[in-house]
């Protein structure tokens, strides 16, 4: 039911939280006094009296001094930088949604077997968790634009290849597993350089804007993917090849978006020859696991990523279970495909609520939404029909837009810039360590209960685990940082 949080550019000082207020930026401490410019000039010691000017005093012709100020930006919609970038990332995303759906029934097509394409998609998964860290580290010390170009043509060479083997008839599982390990490990790889690529080409004040306009772009292609790809895998034409040509040929806009994208140099995080003690900043952690170590030493990224991994975990089967559970009210597929794009428009609603929901502190509302979506879910219990269910669906998805913003302000704002791909990594990691083992309990639990009792088990354990991660008094007083 509810939608998995993914982990959306300046380096900011440390949180410090304090005991019923907001959190402020801590300034570094004064490491010496500045010496005088110049020493001060004692009063004349003549004995002769001070001349008295006739003259009137003089008066400058020439105007005040005027204080500058930094120049006025362009609106977002003129940023041919990042209006690119969106517009790949919108069709890429597309085609992916479109091949969420291809790839289970061309399983089923093949094999009959369900647990063979739940197979499928808990090896993507692993191959995501797998090569989080990694990616992040790679993109720490390679060109983003660069390592972008070289994933999409991967991309689009291994969808292609489906395609093909699928058109020809000699697509088969060994075949589909190597290609969802292969997706599976790009997904992070292409996630994580797109958002370093927005923070070069958007202004920080206008990047709560951008990443608003890509939940639009995300929740479009959740809502627009589903019913089109199940039209294109009804055309008989190329043998049910339709959608994986589609994917490819997202893929290569999205390649060619990268390649109209300048290679922005990345600034350095302080100037040559200061210290990080100088500066006020930590010193930059070398090493694979930087972004975790960060997250692990900070009470709040901590509880942070604790609690939506917690919500991620136990939401991953709940559409499943959804499904399952209309599917008993003998409700059609066609209306349990609307029913489940009800949670794609709430999405899309929940876009321009972002700014309004960021006046609330940012513990606060991170532990209000999820803990929002524990009754959301018990509620599925309840047999009201498919209305009922759209309904629910749409309310839990409306504070995602705002949570996935703050993510980007809490953390990764205030991460080194020569860190930050790392720590994008991490989040990803971590945010999604727990989807497997969700869908693997969800699906025992439907095999050995009832749906309701099912829905109503996840309900306690989600609230169990937003109260335990939102118990810190760290994230409760954590406050937006400057």
């Amino acid at each position: 039911m509810t939608q998995t949080i993914p982990a959306p550019a300046e380096s900011g000082t440390p949180l410090r939280t304090r005991p019923g207020g907001p959190t402020q930026p801590t300034a570094p401490p004064s490491r010496h006094v500045a010496p005088p410019s110049r020493p001060a000039r004692l009063p004349s010691q003549s004995s002769e009296p001070p001349s008295q000017s006739t003259e009137p005093p003089s008066q400058s012709t020439e105007p005040p001094s005027q204080s500058t100020e930094p120049p006025s930006r362009p609106p977002l919609r003129r940023n041919r930088q990042f209006q690119t970038l969106w517009a790949g990332s919108a069709i890429a995303g597309l085609g992916l949604t479109v091949a969420d759906v291809a790839y289970p029934l061309a399983i089923l097509a093949l094999t009959g077997s369900p647990a063979e394409a739940g197979l499928f998609a808990a090896i993507q998964t692993v191959g995501l968790i797998v090569a989080g860290l990694p990616a992040g580290h790679l993109l720490d010390r390679r060109s983003p634009r660069t390592v972008l170009i070289v994933a999409e043509i991967c991309r689009a060479l291994i969808t292609a290849g489906v395609a093909v083997a699928l058109a020809t008839g000699s697509l088969t599982f060994p075949l589909l597993v190597l290609a969802a390990a292969l997706l599976g490990i790009g997904q992070p790889v292409t996630g994580a350089a797109r958002m370093l690529l927005v923070r070069a080409a958007v202004p920080k004040e206008q990047l709560t804007s951008a990443l608003t306009q890509n939940e639009v772009r995300i929740n479009g292609a959740d809502l627009a993917g589903p019913p089109l790809g199940g039209a294109l895998y009804g055309l008989r034409a190329l043998a049910h090849a339709a959608p994986f040509v589609f994917t490819a040929g997202s893929f290569i806009l999205s390649l060619v978006s990268a390649l109209l994208v300048k290679d922005i140099s990345r600034q350095p995080t302080q100037p040559a020859g200061e210290s990080a003690a100088a500066t006020g900043r930590p010193a930059s952690r070398s090493g694979m696991l930087a972004g975790l170590t960060a997250i692990w030493r900070d009470p709040v990224l901590r509880a942070t990523t604790g609690l939506i991994a917690t919500v991620n975990a136990i939401g991953a089967s709940l559409n499943l279970i959804a499904i399952v559970i209309l599917k008993h009210q003998a409700v059609p597929s066609t209306v349990i495909g609307l029913v489940l794009a009800a949670g794609a428009v709430g999405g899309l609603v929940g876009a321009p609520l972002v700014r309004p929901l960021h006046r609330l502190r940012p513990g606060v509302l991170l532990i209000a939404v999820c803990l929002l979506e524990a009754p959301l879910v018990a509620l599925l219990a309840v047999p009201f029909g498919p209305a009922w269910m759209a309904g629910l669906l749409f309310t839990s998805t409306l504070g995602i837009p705002a949570i996935r913003v703050l993510i980007d302000v809490l953390i990764l704002r205030q991460a080194p810039a020569a860190e930050r791909g790392r720590m994008v990594g991490a989040l990803m990691t971590l945010m999604s360590v727990g989807i497997p083992a969700g869908v693997a309990v969800g699906g025992l639990l439907l095999q050995y209960l009832s749906a309701q009792t099912t829905v109503l088990i996840l309900a306690g354990a989600l609230a169990a685990g937003v109260l335990y991660c939102g118990a810190r008094p760290a994230l409760w007083h954590a406050g937006w940082p400057e």
